[in-house]
């Protein structure tokens, strides 16, 4: 069952056009990869799911319900929630603040202790560093907190964009495991990411954009085995 859908969506930054009559849809329970090089327009996509970005056209749907007019925080209360590039923390709060600004719409909030404690059994490092400035962590630590911010969130859906980004090979796999962990909790995820072999290997099924469009879909390992991904993503 589709848990989102995705029709014919247009975006723009002023007069510079980046989604281009894209379309998509999300299953309910899977694990969706969406790769692309530098510039394709995966990460407007989401900020346009996410209300970031208004599209120009097109529609959004969301739990049965249209979105791409709703703000932010509307969209953040129907339990649909992004993970950004870069983290995007409140470095000079605590670990613990940071996780608590999560749960703070109204759906969320009445499970704060219990998400909080849910978090901490997915990475116990946080727990110990609960009271460590977010600002101080390593680059791990903190997508770690970025990560269990969404979580506090109380998600349907996580979107993810480029979680691995700038980590070491071992901290990006260890990434990759913690997607796969909130999936198995129960959790729809949309990932965005440049490390196509990994992400794509824990995917049910995946989209190729290249220009503000999808040229390619299927399931992880079809396209895993596709010539152009391989080519074009995979240098083989």
């Amino acid at each position: 069952m589709s848990l989102m859908n995705i029709e014919a969506i247009n975006a723009s930054y002023g007069d510079i056009q980046v989604l281009f009559d894209l379309s998509l849809h999300l299953v309910e329970g899977e694990i969706l990869s969406i790769i692309g090089a530098n510039g394709a327009g995966k990460s407007t996509l989401l900020k346009t799911i996410s209300g970031l970005m208004q599209p120009t056209s097109g529609s959004i749907t969301f739990d049965g319900k249209p979105i791409h007019k709703a703000p932010p925080e509307a969209i953040v209360e129907r339990g649909l929630i992004h993970v950004p590039e870069g983290r995007r923390l409140f470095t000079l709060m605590t670990v613990r603040e940071n996780l608590e600004m999560g749960a703070f719409n109204p759906r969320a909030y009445g499970r704060l202790k219990e998400s909080l404690e849910e978090v901490y059994e997915i990475f116990p490092r946080l727990k110990e560093r609960e009271s460590q400035v977010a600002g101080t962590l390593s680059g791990g630590e903190q997508q770690m907190v970025a990560i269990g911010r969404g979580i506090m969130a109380q998600p349907k859906v996580m979107m993810f964009d480029e979680p691995s980004l700038g980590l070491s090979p071992v901290l990006r796999k260890e990434i990759f495991q913690t997607v796969r962990m909130v999936a198995e909790r129960g959790v729809t995820v949309l990932l965005v990411e440049q490390d196509v072999n990994e992400s794509l290997g824990i995917s049910d099924r995946g989209y190729v954009m290249e220009q503000g469009q999808v040229v390619l879909e299927g399931s992880g390992q079809d396209l895993l085995q596709n010539p152009h991904v391989k080519k074009a993503y995979l240098g083989i």
